[in-house]
């Protein structure tokens, strides 16, 4: 989690940084946004492309490890529901 914290952190720091020195160099308005979002755009991508890779590792495991106890639940349950079905099965029908 303080990996994500610490790259969205990154991420916003070069935002504020280009709005500012684009500020400073004359844009405003809506120029100011776009311009800003594109040169942080770049820069995080050459800037923080470790942290990134560290990032997506991160929550690639984390995923995995969801996807795992997600299989595990679902074959628990499925073994549950055959067990009920058999015990269903195994009893003799009630005359009316």
């Amino acid at each position: 989690m303080r990996t994500v914290l610490a790259y969205s952190s990154a991420r916003i720091l070069l935002l504020v940084a280009s709005l500012g020195l684009l500020y400073l160099a004359g844009a405003r308005g809506l120029m100011l946004l776009v311009l800003a979002v594109v040169v942080s755009a770049l820069a995080s991508y050459v800037l923080l492309s470790k942290q990134r890779d560290v990032m997506s590792g991160l929550v690639s495991r984390r995923l995995t490890k969801a996807g795992a106890k997600a299989a595990e639940l679902r074959d628990r349950l499925n073994e549950g529901a055959a067990a009920e079905d058999a015990d269903d099965d195994a009893e003799e029908p009630v005359q009316r």
